[in-house]
């Protein structure tokens, strides 16, 4: 059984909005509306895990109050591993498997949400997004992490935009930070992460390096660029406005 958190404790600076980011409309529409409604058509067993700041709590919980989720607060930001440690004491006992992913991605097919934990197996696979270039609409994925394989095709690590060298950032494989952990495993390590980067910050991430190095498979998914589009900034909320019809008519 797998519990999901959707990370949604960013708040909107970089979009210019007094809202929470999650919850800048896409189309008259808050973002994470748009994930959440595809998380609720997949008959969860238990209440997926909103991760907030304490700031962004009480407006994030009014504007989804049609779904039945739980909320987790995120004291300080300290990064994505951080976020998922903070929700470690309200995880149902009954969940094996932790499926993590942003709440700023819109466009999940539901069939995604369902199917990835499904063929999930070990202690962790990822979902990952394959790039012919970043030109045009595809310049939203520029700094996003890059998916680091072996010489034998193996994930091995992500290393994030701010702390790749220039050869790394021409990798065209990147990470949508959207993973399915083993329950018993994702919180043995967490507390390992350290924030020796250029952010600062605990990487969930980084947990991708450590499964390699232990000897771990990391499985790995391939979804479309269309489908893995984040929003980050105003610049890519009108790349996704412009492409919410395609994306609609065709997932």
């Amino acid at each position: 059984m797998q519990q999901i958190i959707v990370m949604a404790a960013g708040r909107g600076t970089r979009m210019k909005s007094e809202l929470p980011k999650v919850l800048v409309p896409l189309k008259g529409r808050p973002m994470l509306d748009y994930l959440l409604g595809s998380i609720s058509k997949t008959a969860q067993a238990l209440k997926p895990i909103i991760i907030v700041s304490p700031d962004n709590k009480e407006v994030i919980a009014a504007a989804l109050k049609k779904y039945d989720v739980q909320y987790v607060i995120q004291e300080q930001q300290l990064g994505t591993g951080h976020a998922v440690a903070s929700a470690r004491n309200y995880i149902d006992p009954r969940a094996t498997d932790i499926f993590v992913l942003n709440g700023d991605h819109p466009f999940y097919k539901v069939e995604t949400i369902r199917d990835f934990p499904l063929k999930h197996q070990g202690i962790l696979s990822m979902i990952t997004v394959a790039l012919d270039n970043f030109e045009g609409w595809r310049s939203v994925f520029h700094h996003w992490g890059r998916v680091v394989r072996d010489k034998e095709n193996n994930a091995q690590r992500i290393v994030e935009f701010k702390d790749a060298a220039d050869h790394e950032k021409e990798i065209l494989e990147v990470n949508p930070n959207c993973f399915c952990f083993n329950k018993e495993w994702l919180f043995a390590h967490i507390d390992t992460l350290n924030n020796q980067n250029n952010q600062g910050e605990y990487y969930i991430t980084d947990l991708v390096k450590i499964a390699f190095n232990e000897g771990h498979k990391v499985t790995t998914f391939s979804i479309s660029p269309h489908e893995g589009v984040g929003v980050n900034s105003l610049e890519e909320l009108q790349i996704a406005e412009d492409l919410l019809e395609f994306v609609e008519k065709n997932f």
